[in-house]
């Protein structure tokens, strides 16, 4: 692989499962890594399976807005969201004030960067109520900081259980290059 130019943008990405790539054959099949290839972009990608808002945040004691705070990135993409849907029931409340606290954190401490937070994603053809609530939080928050917003992420894989990989849970590679197409293009729409 050709190094990247010392200018090249330091792309974090802050996210979940389907941000890390689980269900992949290798790191290089995620769609995160397929973005940044095609653009030139110089990777950053600490994301945790099981990560949300509120899920998983003491995920090996490791403060993930601090180590992408720590990158200086020129732009920062957050698709965070899924799993808080099983939260949901007991967390409402909790998962609303987290990402409002999330967003407006990081945003405060990287004011230069350029913001894009996705719709959730989501994994199942069936649709929780809490999702369209999340994802309703997480666009309205996107607003509040002036960030980019990319909708109907939640919907880039439905109706084809062939990209999913064998746990049922997340996408395989085929699942993973169609979600780096619709990325693609959605970023494409935004002018990057």
């Amino acid at each position: 692989m050709t190094p990247l130019p010392a200018d090249a943008p330091v792309v974090a990405f802050y996210g979940d499962s389907y941000t890390l790539g689980a269900g992949a054959s290798s790191e290089s099949k995620r769609w995160s890594t397929i973005i940044c290839r095609q653009r030139g972009w110089n990777e950053f990608n600490p994301s945790v399976n099981g990560l949300g808002f509120v899920r998983n945040r003491v995920a090996d004691g490791v403060d993930l807005p601090a180590l992408i705070v720590a990158q200086h990135p020129d732009i920062v993409v957050v698709t965070m969201g899924l799993n808080d849907n099983f939260a949901y029931a007991s967390e409402a409340a909790h998962i609303h004030r987290a990402i409002v606290g999330d967003l407006e954190g990081l945003k405060k401490q990287l004011p230069d960067a350029r913001f894009i937070v996705v719709e959730p994603f989501w994994y199942t053809d069936e649709r929780p109520h809490s999702l369209a609530v999340i994802s309703g939080w997480v666009r309205d928050e996107a607003a509040a900081i002036g960030a980019d917003y990319i909708p109907g992420a939640s919907h880039w894989i439905e109706h084809h259980p062939e990209w999913m990989a064998e746990d049922g849970l997340h996408p395989n590679d085929a699942g993973y290059a169609h979600m780096a197409t619709k990325m693609d293009a959605a970023l494409t729409k935004l002018g990057l």
